[in-house]
């Protein structure tokens, strides 16, 4: 998802998305120091292959890397020192004709490598789609996808097509936007450059392939997620159900159905969206449809459509850019570890120097002292008894956000006159106290659903209290 700062209920941008991949795969949070080497770095993929040069300065970053680097880094989300925010990536695909006049690269640039070969070399979120326009262009990718890019005055959306075509497009300042695993831009407009961004001769590409099945496109627009994407059968049931519940939220009176293929992209809220908003869109599940899982709808509506929040997701983001705030403690990184539906979203400061050690050196098996296990656990407790320890773990989740809420107000309120250095250490500081407080809230929701649910055993039995 994607806020625009008028948009916004404070001003503030923010750009957001669920990672999914599978139901125990661990991510650790960590921040990368600013280094200036001697010469140029390499950065080779263990995931692919794929390799490039990197400049000699790197500036500093936070990202949130997979437990294990086995199959790649998956970095995927972050700030740099400049207060650019980066996410990378949404998945997506290509479809077949696209395809078929080029062809994927399969040892191009991929998800996992997107964010640690840019965040670090950009200084603006323009910079981030130029940057990684260039790495599309020149080395290709290997998969398609969506990646998203802010800094303190816009947002943009960027798409991969193929293997080397890809748009861009800034999320118009009093807009929203809410994406699921499928291209998402519409209209490109070649006469703004100032708002589109494009791959190097796309226009005379799609024409000399005969890619463009839109009978309202010119030699200065055209639609690509009709061009480069699919809207098959599977997007009806996988994609456009979350894009559809998104507006459901911002946009009630619209009247699109679950599996409309032209809901629209970039659209206005019927109010000024909260990052509570976010969360929330973030977090769901169908609730108050038929499709959520959890709700009252048949088993057949329960399992009809493909969830926003499930048990796949490994971490959610809202990477918020505030204004009129320096930018060490303008942007925050609310990350919600394991499942959004049943995690909390912690606040930690962009400008910090370290993240708290349970959010470091994850393992794949549960381990009690690490942050991603400790929410997941929770969610693994409540699952079998939901009716019962719902409105516990509901109860927590909704006293934390009161109590973060509280936290970035009285930090914010404390670092006016703060020196560069001071302000780092007290980020750092607030951090890892907002850490520990969601960690100890849930290991306190832990112990009492553990306690209360010592009773519920399939081998019960009603007997005398005497026996």
């Amino acid at each position: 998802m994607i806020v625009g700062k008028d948009a916004s209920i404070d001003g503030s941008i923010m750009i957001a998305r669920n990672e999914d991949s599978k139901s125990s795969w661990p991510k650790n949070y960590v921040i990368h120091q600013h280094q200036e080497f001697d010469d140029e770095q390499e950065f080779v993929s263990k995931d692919n292959g794929f390799k490039m040069s990197l400049p000699k300065i790197r500036l500093k970053y936070s990202a949130t890397p997979e437990w294990t680097d086995k199959f790649g880094l998956f970095e995927e989300d972050g700030f740099n020192e400049a207060g650019v925010a980066m996410s990378a990536t949404e998945s997506t695909y290509t479809n077949k004709l696209a395809l078929g006049a080029d062809p994927l690269v399969e040892d191009g640039i991929g998800e996992e490598a997107m964010v640690t070969v840019v965040l670090p070399y950009v200084k603006t979120a323009r910079e981030g789609v130029k940057r990684l326009r260039e790495i599309v262009e020149y080395y290709g990718t290997s998969e398609s996808n969506g990646i998203l890019f802010a800094d303190h005055d816009e947002a943009w959306y960027m798409e991969t097509g193929g293997g080397h075509n890809w748009v861009a497009q800034r999320i118009p300042d009093d807009s929203y936007a809410v994406i699921a695993n499928q291209s998402a831009i519409q209209d490109v407009n070649f006469d703004d450059p100032d708002n589109f961004m494009w791959s190097t001769n796309i226009q005379e590409f799609i024409k000399e392939n005969h890619l463009d099945p839109s009978q309202n496109s010119s030699e200065h627009h055209f639609n690509f997620r009709e061009t480069f994407g699919t809207a098959d059968l599977s997007d009806t049931y996988y994609n456009t159900p979350r894009v559809w519940y998104g507006h459901k939220m911002f946009n009630p009176e619209e009247n699109y159905e679950p599996t409309s293929q032209d809901i629209p992209f970039i659209d206005k809220a019927n109010r000024k969206l909260s990052l509570f908003d976010v969360q929330d869109f973030l977090s769901s599940h169908y609730q108050g449809t038929p499709f959520d899982p959890i709700g009252e709808g048949s088993e057949h509506e329960k399992h009809l459509y493909r969830p926003i929040s499930l048990a796949k997701t490994q971490e959610a983001h809202i990477l918020q850019i505030r204004p009129n705030m320096p930018t060490p403690a303008a942007g925050i990184q609310w990350l919600s570890m394991g499942v959004g539906a049943q995690s909390s979203f912690v606040p930690f400061y962009a400008g910090a120097n370290d993240t708290p050690e349970s959010y470091q050196n994850a393992t794949g098996t549960y381990a009690p002292n690490q942050a991603y296990w400790t929410y997941k656990l929770a969610g693994v407790l409540v699952d079998p008894h939901f009716v019962k320890f719902g409105p516990k773990l509901n109860d927590t989740r909704a006293d934390l956000r009161v109590k973060f809420q509280q936290a970035v107000k009285n930090a914010d309120a404390s670092i006016e006159g703060l020196s560069n250095v001071e302000l780092g250490d007290y980020l750092t500081k607030v951090n890892f106290k907002n850490a520990q407080i969601g960690l100890e809230a849930y290991n306190k929701l832990i112990s009492d659903v553990i306690t209360n649910s010592t009773d519920l055993s399939p081998i019960n039995f009603t007997q005398d209290m005497n026996l």
